[in-house]
């Protein structure tokens, strides 16, 4: 049983190896390549959580699951908020091969599915980017953004406004691109062109109202039915991708609130992002129009990603 702990996930699974990766992924996922279920999840006190999400890249392919704690508190104490396994079977003989360090691959593959998607909703000339948290996923967000647009500006805003001080000083010296903390989440976007809400609210910390004309959202933080980041009249105004549309209609927080007010119906939906890439579906129709993809995370993302790392590793 080979063992791939966090260390060497946050050193071998780089953004260029997982972009593409996820973008297939989700290609597969929308053709009905890969098979998997909603993900199981039992609330736990204080808003954690424990998820089971088994799924198969194909009927002859590698399959397994990701077994995951959600603690929010944990980014405060210096952990992971995700912290679990992802494990692997072989699909000649079913036997399990691999367990990999899940909370290393969780945050990795979702920014990297963000940037898959921003790379194909966003505008061709969009740079300035904003980042309502500033948590880990704000941090691979701004990195796997950079990979798909030239970035030239950064902003993020938080509820602290020393630690996205501190986020943004970190994040400037690493990237080299200007990044800067915003008074309130309404200035942070104001000059956006993408947006990624990264963050662990339960009301609406991003207004449609507040965005300008053609700007790319991508709605991370909330992962199940309940708690939302956007308002209504965002998603009701937007072109909205799904990562699943099912997932999306079943546990899409944001996309049911919407809905429950009776603003949208199911339709709304009008894609997965594997449609959008494999070009079956239009994502963005004009440079004016507010796209949206709501990311919930599947896990043919991770199963993807951890088999590529023990492939490799295989192959040595």
């Amino acid at each position: 049983m080979r063992v791939i702990d966090r260390e060497e996930v946050a050193r071998r699974l780089t953004y260029e190896l997982c972009i593409p990766i996820v973008r297939e992924a989700m290609i597969a996922f929308s053709t009905g390549e890969t098979r998997q279920l909603l993900r199981s999840i039992i609330p736990l006190a204080d808003g954690r959580m424990f998820g089971l999400m088994p799924g198969a890249l194909g009927e002859h392919a590698p399959f397994g699951a990701k077994v995951i704690s959600v603690f929010p508190e944990n980014f405060a104490k210096g952990r992971q908020s995700h912290q679990g396994l992802v494990v692997l079977f072989e699909p000649e003989n079913g036997a399990p091969v691999c367990v990999v360090h899940a909370g290393e691959v969780t945050a990795i593959r979702t920014a990297a599915a963000s940037a898959v998607a921003t790379d194909a909703l966003a505008r061709p000339d969009a740079r300035r980017l904003a980042l309502l948290g500033y948590g880990e996923q704000a941090a691979t967000h701004a990195r796997a953004i950079s990979k798909v647009r030239p970035l030239e500006a950064i902003t993020v805003w938080g509820r602290s406004a020393e630690r996205a001080q501190a986020f943004a000083a970190a994040m400037s010296a690493e990237l080299g691109v200007p990044v800067t903390a915003a008074p309130d989440a309404k200035a942070a976007v104001a000059e956006a062109d993408i947006v990624c809400t990264v963050s662990a609210a339960k009301e609406p910390i991003l207004y449609g109202a507040w965005l300008k004309p053609g700007t790319h959202v991508n709605v991370v933080g909330s992962s199940y039915a309940g708690p939302v980041e956007v308002d209504n009249d965002l998603v009701a105004g937007s072109r909205f991708i799904a990562d699943s549309r099912e997932g999306v209609l079943a546990q899409g927080a944001e996309f049911l609130a919407a809905k429950a007010a009776g603003l949208i119906d199911d339709a709304h939906v009008v894609a997965e992002i594997g449609q959008v890439l494999a070009g079956q579906v239009e994502g963005r129709q004009s440079a004016a129009q507010i796209t949206v993809y709501k990311s919930l995370g599947h896990v043919v993302q991770d199963l993807a990603s951890a088999w590529a790392l023990y492939k490799e590793t295989e192959s040595r």
